[in-house]
């Protein structure tokens, strides 16, 4: 039996993340939602779900003695990042007036208004940042395997993750500007959009991550 724990960041939208898992899954899996650096490291696959602000995010991972588990685990086990599990991986971010991230990779988390601009159309661009829009993979990997380059994923956030390494960049997606909607290397993935919202495409991401082995 292999376990997948969903990590308890504090937030809101664990229970939908972890039915869009069981939808997918076989037998032999037993997803949890976790929130102790033991049941971390005791896991063979974690999912690191978010919405809301990460400077709540991060305080919440650090009363819980969960931010060393959480570094460790990008490193040595299949991991995937959503939301504010994707942008909890960079240096730090300008929301809440500056808030530190995990640091796994060097990067910053800016604010949409940082790039606004309109449509090409000429038509304001809303922010949050908020519907489906597309993602087009810059590389072949084995968790999109499946899941054509264009399609589309649900998206609800106003901040956008800017990494250092371009060479992390596995998707990129427009609005207001062309920004990293989803990043891979080692054995993390993690996206911008909300598989466990976006439908087919998004079930499809979960179901090749629960497949993964962890290599690019």
């Amino acid at each position: 039996m292999q376990r997948v724990a969903v990590v308890d960041y504090g937030g809101s939208n664990l229970r939908s993340v972890v039915k869009a898992i069981e939808h997918v899954a076989s037998a032999q899996f037993s997803v949890e939602v976790v929130g102790t650096p033991e049941a971390l490291r005791n896991a063979d696959r974690v999912v690191f779900p978010g919405q809301g602000a990460i400077g709540d995010c991060m305080r919440h991972l650090s009363a819980q003695n969960l931010l060393a588990a959480l570094r460790e685990c990008v490193r040595t086990r299949p991991f995937f990042g959503i939301c504010l599990g994707l942008q909890s991986l960079m240096s730090s971010s300008d929301e809440d007036g500056g808030t530190e991230g995990l640091g796994v990779y060097p990067g910053q988390v800016h604010h949409f208004r940082t790039a606004a601009g309109p449509a090409a159309d000429g038509t304001p661009r809303k922010i949050p940042h908020m519907g489906w829009n597309e993602v087009h993979w810059t590389r072949p990997h084995p968790v999109c395997t499946g899941v054509p380059s264009g399609s589309r994923f649900y998206f609800v956030h106003s901040y956008y993750v800017a990494p250092r390494d371009e060479g992390i960049v596995l998707g990129r997606t427009d609005y207001i500007d062309t920004f990293a909607s989803a990043i891979a290397e080692g054995c993390a993935f993690a996206t911008q959009f909300h598989p466990e919202k976006s439908a087919a495409a998004g079930l499809q991401l979960l179901a090749n991550f629960l497949r993964w082995d962890g290599r690019g």
